[in-house]
C-alpha cells in the first residue's frame, strides 16, 4: 500500500478491548509510487521522479497494458479513496498521468472509490485493453470499456457488474476464460477489510465466498458462482488471486490467498468440449519472458487479444503463459506476436488443444 501510516498514529473504532478497527484511508497521507530501474550490474535505482511517476496516491493494485496500442506499455494503479491513476508511456522513458483525462479516474457518478484489485485486458474482443477494479461494499466494482480513441467509459452498470457486486468487497481480480468459449470471464477474491463490519452493518460480511462472473459475448457479465462448485459457497478472507493452468489440461485454474489463513486451489473442472490454445513465449532480442508482448489470434469465429504479463490482481503473480479459449474452433488461422523489441512474428494454421512454444525470431518482419 502506497501511503504513509503507522498503527500508533490513530485509534479508530470503539475505544474498548476487541473493538479497535482499521482507519479510513483519508486519515493517512498519500505516497508516490516507487519505480526501480535495473542498472544492469545487479543493482536497481529508484527513478520515479525521473520518469514522471512521482504523483502521490494510495495505490493497492498495479496492472500494465498498451491501452492505446502505440507500442509502449502503460501503467494503471488502483488507488484507495482517491482518483485512479493511469500513467501513459510517452515512449521516451517517461510517463504522463492521464487518469482524469482518459475517464478512468472516477466511477460513473464522478466519485472516488476504494480501488483495490485491478486487471487490464480486452474483455469484448475488440483489440483494446479494458479495465476492472474492485473496491469495498456499497461502492460496486468498476468496469471500464476502452473506446479505442484514448478514452474509457464506465460500463459497470450496463454490463451487470454493478448490480452483482454492490454488497461485496473485492481484492484480487483476474480476467480469464474459465469455460474456453472465447470470452474472458472475471474471478474475484472477496472479503471486507473490517472484521467487525457485521456489528455496524449486518447486511455486509467480513468473510465472503469468491465471485465468478461469466462473460456473455462481451455484452454483459452474469454471476455464476453458485453453480460453479462448493468452493464458491465457502466464506474466506480472500485477498490475492492468481490464475494459470496448473495441471496443463487446457483449463485455467485459480489460486486464492486468504488473510491469516491458507491458500486455496480451485481446480477447473468445467465440463464441455470447447477448444483452447496456450502460448509460451520466449524472447531473444526482447526480455526472455516476453513481458509486454502483445498477441492477436484469429479463427473463423473472430479475433482475440492479450498481453504477456504476470502482474495485475492484488499482491499476486499469475502464469505468464497466454491462454485463449476457442469455443468450437479447432484451428487457429493466424497468431500475430508483437514483441517488445518491435519485431512482429506471424504463425498460421495452428491446431488447437495444445501448448505452443514461440521463440522470438530476430529475422521476423517488423
Amino acid at each position: 500500500m502506497l501511503m504513509e501510516w503507522d498503527f500508533q498514529d490513530v485509534n479508530c473504532g470503539e475505544h474498548k478491548e476487541g473493538s479497535r478497527a482499521y482507519c479510513q484511508s483519508d486519515l493517512f497521507k498519500p505516497a508516490t509510487p516507487l519505480v526501480y530501474h535495473n542498472e544492469g550490474n545487479g543493482k536497481f535505482k529508484e527513478v520515479s521522479a525521473n520518469v514522471g511517476m512521482n504523483k502521490p496516491g494510495k495505490g493497492l493494485g498495479v496492472a500494465v497494458a498498451d491501452y492505446d496500442r502505440d507500442g509502449w506499455m502503460d501503467i494503471l494503479i488502483a488507488n484507495d479513496a482517491v482518483p485512479q491513476s493511469l500513467f501513459h508511456n510517452k515512449g521516451d522513458g517517461t510517463f504522463e498521468e492521464i487518469g482524469m483525462i482518459s475517464g478512468l479516474a472516477l466511477d460513473g457518478s464522478g466519485a472516488t472509490y476504494s480501488g483495490m484489485g485491478v486487471d487490464f485486458e480486452d474483455y469484448n474482443n475488440d483489440g483494446w485493453p479494458d479495465v476492472v477494479i474492485t473496491d469495498l461494499a456499497n461502492q460496486k466494482y468498476a468496469l471500464y470499456v476502452n473506446g479505442g480513441d484514448g478514452s474509457f467509459s464506465y460500463s459497470a452498470t450496463m454490463t451487470g457488474i454493478a448490480g452483482a457486486t454492490l454488497l461485496h468487497s473485492g481484492w484480487g481480480v483476474k480476467f480469464f476464460d474459465f469455460d474456453n468459449d472465447g470470452w474472458k470471464d472475471i474471478v474475484v477474491a472477496q472479503a471486507h477489510v473490517m472484521d467487525t463490519i457485521e456489528t455496524s452493518e449486518p447486511h455486509l460480511h467480513y468473510r465472503e465466498p469468491p465471485l465468478l462472473l461469466h462473460n456473455v459475448a462481451g455484452k454483459k457479465f452474469v454471476d455464476v458462482s453458485r453453480a460453479s462448485g462448493k468452493a464458491f459457497e465457502e466464506r474466506w478472507v480472500g485477498r490475492g488471486v492468481a490464475t494459470g493452468d496448473l495441471n496443463n489440461d487446457g483449463k485455467i485454474d485459480v489460486i486464492v490467498a486468504s488473510n491469516d489463513g491458507p491458500a486455496w486451489i480451485l481446480l477447473n473442472e468445467t465440463p464441455g468440449g470447447n477448444h483452447w490454445i496456450t502460448l509460451d513465449l520466449e524472447g531473444v532480442k526482447s526480455n526472455r519472458d516476453a513481458i509486454g508482448a502483445n498477441i492477436e489470434i484469429s479463427t473463423k469465429g473472430g479475433s482475440q487479444f492479450a498481453t504477456v504479463t504476470t502482474g495485475g490482481s492484488y499482491q499476486s503473480s499469475s502464469d505468464r503463459r497466454v491462454h485463449f479459449g476457442l469455443g468450437s474452433e479447432s484451428t487457429v488461422e493466424r497468431i500475430e506476436v508483437h514483441w517488445p523489441s518491435g519485431i512482429t512474428q506471424i504463425l498460421t494454421n495452428i491446431l488447437a488443444d495444445r501448448k505452443v512454444k514461440i521463440r522470438e525470431q530476430a529475422g521476423a518482419p517488423k
